[in-house]
């Protein structure tokens, strides 16, 4: 039996590990106030079957993940990419920023300032939480490097091995459509692009159980949403698309989560509509899968059925991601330990024991 000494010294112990690793995690997962930190959701329902509305020859074909994942509540921002601009990009080696991201539109952006080897960056622009848009003008590739900073811990280091080129994607300095087309997940990422299949489920299964069944749109309808920013709050079926004319005629974007009502199955956010998102879909040994549909495209773009294809260097005003994660084992253990401490500290509240120097020890 533990004594009382031994049993809080073992839960301070824990307490401290716990704290250590959260105070370690860097500004991409605690962005300053009003700045979205990046956050996940948990997509359970293992074993769900796949969509039959995407029946291809009388085989349904999309939504189908036999374990359960994580994915982003939100897609990546402006101020989350600037950041991780800021830790691996002050020579830019395999072109993570380009000129586009401070041009594309008017009033939000990334600027780069400085000259090669001290470059820095940082959100631009006029619009109202413009560090809270979604990253746009983004390759695949672009993606594949911020998630393998993700995965080796988010490192403030120059491009390469350990930072941008390892981790969830072996890159090895590649970035031409041959080159990425050819990269594929290791084994053990914890942090990655969705696959398309991940993608899909997380923005369209209707959840509980594993035949539940598809929605249509990823604001759990399968009637068309509205793009009324004045209605962002309260209507629960509304996105950043194009009805009539653009949902925000000036800029166009609208920062994650401004359609509050509207999320998806799993709780995500904005799967449709404000900017396509890239999957890890290998179409053809040529593209790279989109999903989502972007703020000048209709509702079609946004339904289930819609899948789009680029080769993965393309950088384009109407494209962003999100990431998609598993737990860390580290993280899975440090927490059980957590708990283990935790409850032997509580059932020592409710139990008397002798102190150590009572019994000779």
């Amino acid at each position: 039996m533990f004594c009382k000494t031994t049993i809080r010294g073992l839960l301070a112990v824990a307490l401290v590990a716990s704290a250590v690793a959260v105070a370690q995690a860097t500004d991409v997962f605690n962005m300053p106030t009003g700045q979205t930190s990046l956050e996940f959701v948990p997509v359970g329902d293992a074993g769900n079957v796949a969509d039959p509305a995407t029946s291809f020859h009388n085989v349904a074909r999309w939504g189908a993940v036999s374990y359960n994942y994580q994915i982003g509540k939100y897609d990546v921002t402006l101020g989350q990419y600037a950041a991780f601009l800021n830790a691996v990009a002050k020579t830019d080696t395999y072109g993570l920023y380009n000129s586009y991201m401070s041009t594309d539109f008017a009033t939000q952006g990334i600027g780069q300032s400085g000259s090669p080897g001290s470059f820095s960056y940082s959100v631009t622009g006029s619009a109202p939480g413009a560090s809270n848009m979604p990253v746009f003008a983004v390759s695949w590739g672009d993606a594949a490097r911020f998630c393998n900073w993700l995965q080796n811990g988010q490192p403030t280091m120059v491009e390469g091995d350990g930072t941008t080129e390892t981790g969830a994607y072996t890159l090895s300095g590649g970035t031409s459509n041959a080159a990425l087309i050819a990269v594929t997940r290791n084994a053990g990422a914890t942090y990655f692009i969705p696959s398309d299949d991940e993608w899909y489920k997380a923005a369209y299964y209707k959840t509980g159980g594993t035949n539940a069944g598809y929605w249509v749109y990823p604001t759990k309808s399968d009637i068309d949403p509205i793009n009324s920013l004045a209605l962002a709050l309260t209507s629960t079926n509304a996105a950043n698309g194009y009805l009539s004319d653009y949902t925000d005629p000036t800029n166009y974007l609208t920062p994650v989560g401004t359609f509050a009502a509207s999320p998806g199955p799993y709780g995500t956010f904005d799967q449709g509509g404000d900017v396509y998102q890239w999957t890890e879909e290998n179409l053809f040994g040529e593209d790279r899968g989109l999903r989502g549909g972007t703020w000048n495209q209709g509702p079609g773009g946004m339904t289930s059925y819609n899948r789009n294809l680029t080769p993965p260097t393309s950088e384009f005003a109407t494209v962003g991601f999100r990431v998609a994660s598993v737990p860390e084992p580290g993280c899975l253990t440090l927490l059980l330990v957590c708990a283990v401490m935790i409850g032997i500290w509580l059932r020592v509240k409710r139990i008397t024991l002798f102190p150590c120097s009572a019994r000779g020890s």
